[in-house]
């Protein structure tokens, strides 16, 4: 069951703007507050969880016609990526981290798509869960994942959090080769 947490990211609400306007992943969505936020800047959205009670949330709620949920559990054994190549405008990530899956995720993104992650890294563990440090990103692991994916880095950042509670974590923002910063509606 995911905690409830009503307010989108700063960093997910920040960088929001850069996804070009097309099918847009919110992957681990929780109860959705990401997908609300991406819904409300008129993109389709699919909103990926395992947990059938969060995305039932998702549908009753603000923008449910915007978001198709889809129920899947990508950890499961003999779970593949379900999104094809190239062919996502965005993918939104946080609180979740599952190695396997950032190639083919980075693999999914449109050659323009903007990729927006945000999860917990080492030295989380003083501050609770998680602490397992396989949940945990090493440092500058993102980065590197940005890099070797062929995506440009927008922003990066790898320190303490104090909200939504203090944290340990990791945030990228990264852009596929093809992507136009002329056009780009960004305000930092």
């Amino acid at each position: 069951m995911h905690a409830p947490l009503a307010a989108a990211s700063d960093w997910v609400r920040r960088f929001a703007p850069l996804i070009p306007h097309g099918e847009v992943l919110d992957l681990a969505c929780g109860n959705g507050r990401h997908a609300r936020l991406l819904a409300g800047l008129g993109h389709t959205v699919i909103a990926l969880d395992r947990d059938v009670e969060a995305l039932a949330r998702i549908e009753a709620g603000e923008h449910g016609d915007a978001i198709t949920t889809v129920n899947y559990d990508l950890e499961a054994p003999g779970a593949g990526w379900p999104f094809a190549p190239r062919s996502l405008s965005g993918i939104v990530v946080t609180h979740y981290l599952y190695r396997p899956l950032l190639p083919p995720m980075t693999a999914s993104l449109a050659p323009d798509g903007v990729l927006i992650y945000e999860t917990f890294a080492r030295g989380n563990e003083v501050f609770g869960k998680p602490s397992n440090p396989d949940f945990l990103l090493m440092v500058s692991e993102l980065l590197g994942f940005a890099g070797r994916g062929g995506l440009r880095v927008v922003a990066f950042e790898d320190g303490v959090v104090q909200s939504p509670k203090p944290a340990r974590v990791q945030r990228v923002c990264a852009v596929g080769p093809a992507f136009n910063f002329a056009d780009a509606k960004l305000d930092v």
